[in-house]
């Protein structure tokens, strides 16, 4: 060993064994999926997927179809490309209201054909009849039912705000849409949920 002075000074052991473990970030996990990383693949669904299942149960009010988007949207990522315009998980949330919005627009028609198969069958009970009936069942009513009710991009907006607490710029980065936008959108959706669950919201 080699001497300072009196002293004997071991040798510092290699810069590897000391540097301690990088973990990379949502970036860097994102590059290393495109050139076909599983392991990164695993690792970003761990960190976020908890995340984006409560934001898609809101949207979809069904915890088989909150799985459903949730799977769809990591799917999404293999042929997306992050452009780093706003945080990963904000992008991964914009990902995902895409694909709650456009399942919603699904069921919708399913459920529009379905009401005119029971019109021609001489027992018409309409979607809309039904939801506005919600309001007088104040013992079974929940978030659930409420958000379920509104417009999709009424729902987004409460959702994003109102349970999960984003900005006002990483809901226009999660929605695409300018932050007037999103602030006008909030405005209405807070008015007709006053609205429509009036009689509800105001009890102590």
């Amino acid at each position: 060993m080699p001497l300072v002075g009196n002293s004997t000074v071991e040798m510092p052991a290699s810069s590897a064994s000391k540097e301690p473990h990088r973990v990379p970030d949502d970036a860097e996990l994102l590059r290393r999926i495109g050139h076909g990383a599983q392991n990164a693949f695993r690792e970003l669904v761990n960190r976020h997927s908890r995340y984006l299942y409560g934001i898609a149960y809101s949207l979809t009010g069904n915890a088989a179809d909150a799985d459903d988007v949730v799977q769809e949207t990591f799917v999404a990522i293999l042929n997306s490309k992050f452009r780093g315009e706003s945080a990963v998980r904000t992008w991964l949330v914009q990902i995902l209201v895409r694909r709650a919005a456009m399942l919603r627009r699904s069921r919708k028609r399913a459920t529009a054909a379905i009401d005119r198969s029971v019109t021609q069958g001489g027992s018409s009970t309409h979607v809309a009849e039904r939801a506005s009936g919600i309001a007088g069942t104040d013992a079974r009513l929940d978030l659930s039912a409420m958000l379920q009710v509104l417009s999709t991009e009424h729902r987004q907006v409460i959702v994003l705000r109102e349970i999960e607490g984003m900005t006002y710029e990483e809901m226009a980065a999660a929605l695409g849409v300018p932050r007037g936008t999103v602030e006008s959108r909030l405005h209405r959706a807070r008015m007709e949920l006053r609205e429509r669950f009036k009689g509800y919201l105001h009890k102590p």
